[in-house]
């Protein structure tokens, strides 16, 4: 705990100097973009938390020398590779230029310095059938370097809300901690908790009203971590199935693959060009703002941070029972075809305005009620009808 606290109080300090710094730094740092389709703040923030994060890690490298010196070696192998990361997400929330191609080629570019540094690759799936290719080197190490790639995107993908990537990243790296504590890894232990300590100071100025966004360098850098500490502990211990890791991320994973889907087949855009249909996005304009509606101030600013408990919650489905079963590969594969099934259950019936009744606030219910007396059933089409009218009264 010490390594938590340590870099909490780190990150708290650096990203205070940061937000009240702003004045000096909002004309390149600062989010000014209120209007763009994927925009849920309501005033220009700045977008650069992750550079508290990444000083935090920076700074318990003093800890470690001090309290753990034989680690500090393999410690400072694994941030010369995250440096790398940071540093392109970080550029490009000061710039706003860089592609999301040019980011998540540079984040492989350090999956593959992680596997020659730190001997961070894909080995084995727990699929026997395919388990001979991955002892090819070639093909493990572009299989590790494509896996570690689509994770750092994935955190990237849901940052959305306050606290929201924050939240579900802090989640990941606690329940791959105590993996790696129930292994005796004291090296990975050490990593996941300067990690999760690092996000939790950030997250104090940034839920519930963010005085600052995680940034591209932060959920790049956060993502990047999440994988090679989950590639590692497949790697190093064959009592870690390869399907834990990913059902302890499969709710940003799972976002990832079905916005593909999404926007490839079912819109027949482009995958990278951006839209406001994420889960997240749709629970916001369709849940939560139901919600705070009657109260006073800004419905956005206040649907903002109450959006990223739904998520939290959801998210908990998978984490629970994989930090529970985490060395029975057959109960978490069947826990990540089960999260997939309620995420698309889930999505659907918000799409259609379908949702689920212990979701909505109780004049919506009575509403559908109403609906449903009149006609002896809901009507789907009526309600949507009215339920639109009223959200954008409401907005």
């Amino acid at each position: 705990m010490t390594s938590f606290i340590f870099s909490l109080v780190c990150s708290f300090l650096a990203t205070l100097l940061i937000v009240y710094s702003r004045d000096l730094h909002s004309h390149f740092s600062a989010d000014c973009d209120l209007k763009g389709v994927q925009k849920f703040h309501s005033t220009p923030v700045p977008r650069i938390g992750g550079a508290g994060i990444f000083l935090a890690l920076a700074c318990s490298i003093v800890l470690i020398w001090v309290t753990k010196p034989s680690y500090l070696p393999r410690y400072m192998l694994w941030l010369s590779c995250t440096t790398l990361v940071f540093s392109i997400g970080f550029l490009e929330d000061i710039t706003k230029r860089i592609s999301v191609l040019a980011r998540l080629i540079v984040t492989m570019l350090a999956a593959l310095l992680g596997s020659f540094l730190l001997g961070a690759t894909i080995r084995s799936m727990d699929i026997p059938e395919l388990n001979w290719l991955l002892q090819i080197n070639l093909i493990a190490i572009v299989f590790t370097m494509v896996a570690v790639g689509g994770v750092a995107n994935a955190v990237n993908l849901i940052d959305g809300f306050n606290g929201l990537a924050g939240g579900i990243s802090m989640m990941a790296l606690m329940a791959l901690g105590y993996i790696a504590y129930q292994v005796g890894d004291v090296s990975l232990f050490t990593i996941t908790m300067t990690c999760s300590g690092a996000i939790a100071g950030f997250m104090l100025w940034n839920y519930p009203r963010a005085k600052i966004f995680l940034g591209d360098g932060g959920a790049y850098m956060v993502g990047f971590v999440i994988a090679e500490v989950s590639v590692l502990l497949n790697e190093r211990y064959r009592e870690v199935p390869a399907v834990f890791p990913l059902l302890v991320m499969i709710y940003p994973v799972f976002e990832t693959v079905f916005t593909i889907y999404r926007r490839k087949f079912v819109r027949g855009r482009s995958p990278g060009s951006p839209d406001a249909l994420h889960l997240h996005q749709l629970i916001n304009k369709r849940v939560v703002r139901w919600r705070v509606r009657r109260q006073t101030g800004s419905i956005r600013a206040r649907g903002n941070a109450a959006t990223s408990p739904y998520l939290w919650m959801l998210n908990l489905l998978a984490v629970v029972p994989a930090v529970l079963f985490w060395n029975q590969a057959l109960v978490l594969l069947g826990f990540i075809i089960l999260f997939m099934c309620v995420y698309v259950w889930l999505y659907n019936s918000i799409v259609k305005f379908r949702t689920p009744r212990w979701l909505l606030p109780p004049y919506i219910n009575n509403s559908r009620r109403s609906i449903s007396d009149n006609s002896g059933a809901i009507d789907s089409t009526a309600l949507s009808s009215e339920v639109s009218q009223q959200f954008d009264k409401a907005a």
